[in-house]
């Protein structure tokens, strides 16, 4: 993504919003880590904190923003709710206060529950 300041351009990669996006997401209380369906068996799987990228999906807006797409792990008996709230506003915050690229949505799937 382009941003054009009064001094010039400023170009940010993809892998900048996906690590913000994955680091912010598993500071969250109760979120386990990152998740990504294997293509071979169709199992989810928890990606080490080097790979969490790979659990988020960052659309460029024609209008200047972004929207990210995240896939994570919870532990047993948190509010599915209330940490996917929490998660929004984490990340929308962190990304948009880091890279000033404005947010318009956060998508959060929750792929599994880890009992233990």
């Amino acid at each position: 993504m382009k941003v054009q300041t009064e001094k010039g351009v400023i170009t940010v990669s993809s892998d900048v919003f996906t690590n913000i996006t994955g680091a912010a997401a598993t500071n969250c209380y109760g979120v386990k880590g990152m998740a990504i369906r294997s293509a071979t068996d169709g199992l989810v799987h928890l990606l080490r904190r080097e790979s969490m990228a790979k659990g988020v999906k960052v659309t460029y807006n024609g209008d200047g923003t972004i929207s990210l797409e995240l896939h994570i792990i919870v532990d047993n008996g948190v509010n599915l709710m209330a940490i996917s709230r929490a998660i929004m506003e984490r990340v929308k915050y962190d990304v948009s206060r880091t890279t000033g690229v404005a947010v318009k949505s956060v998508d959060v799937f929750i792929d599994s529950m880890v009992i233990g």
